[in-house]
């Protein structure tokens, strides 16, 4: 089972940036969407051979999320905010979450409403857990350690690399979760977003903040994961998850 996640920064945009194309390039079972930036009825677009979910927010041109898939759920939720951040789906092994988690925002304005969002999303996420195994992936806002970030020390207390931050972050793995791409790259250095400024990604300065997480009982069916960098089109690179 191939499994994509992707912040794609609008996804009207990355429709005329090559979307389709990769697609049918990696042609996965799923693949779960942040940022779509898309009010309801103001896209009609169903991909060839997928039964499509959005959960769109409430302010237009904002957040949002989506999950197209080849296999037919059980059944689909959308978490109940205005923001549009959660999607989820059962399927007959297990759940899966796609999240696009709050930005604690310049100045750290949103850290404490950031924390507060982080601690409810463990308690669902452990909830699901206790039903079956869940997939949960996306776009974190958080580079949780320093192999994660190219310039670790100039960022301390910048949105996405606060102690806090991933100290909430390390709570969740700790709560029967893991990363399923450091389990198989211990020691990769590899990045998922990139500033537009400054030539970012050209010169690699880069953060790793989009993750899939899985159930500790799930490790064993991991087979690949992967960051597809040179896929463009978003300022976030599309990560890979390949169980059973």
């Amino acid at each position: 089972m191939k499994l994509i996640s992707w912040n794609v920064n609008g996804l009207r945009a990355v429709l005329n940036k090559g979307f389709d194309e990769f697609l049918n390039k990696i042609s996965p079972d799923i693949i779960c969407l942040q940022e779509i930036k898309l009010s309801s009825n103001q896209l009609d677009y169903n991909p060839e051979g997928y039964q499509t979910f959005f959960n769109y927010a409430g302010k237009k041109g904002y957040s949002g999320t989506a999950v197209f898939t080849k296999i037919k759920p059980l059944s689909n939720h959308f978490f109940p905010d205005a923001e549009g951040r959660i999607t989820y789906l059962e399927y007959e092994k297990f759940f899966l979450v796609c999240v696009y988690v709050p930005n604690s925002q310049e100045g750290l304005k949103r850290l404490d409403y950031r924390l507060k969002w982080d601690e409810k999303f463990k308690e669902f996420l452990l909830a699901l857990k206790k039903i079956k195994p869940v997939v949960v992936c996306g776009d974190f806002n958080v580079a949780h350690n320093e192999i994660d970030i190219k310039n670790p020390k100039s960022n301390l207390r910048n949105a996405g690399f606060t102690i806090e931050e991933r100290d909430s972050f390390s709570s969740l793995l700790s709560s029967g979760f893991t990363d399923s791409f450091r389990f198989l790259h211990p020691d990769l250095i590899k990045y998922s977003w990139w500033s537009y400024r400054f030539n970012s990604r050209e010169k690699n300065v880069g953060w790793r903040i989009d993750y899939f997480l899985v159930s500790e009982s799930l490790i064993p069916d991991i087979k690949t994961a992967e960051i597809y960098t040179e896929v463009l089109g978003s300022d976030h690179a599309p990560v890979l998850l390949e169980l059973f």
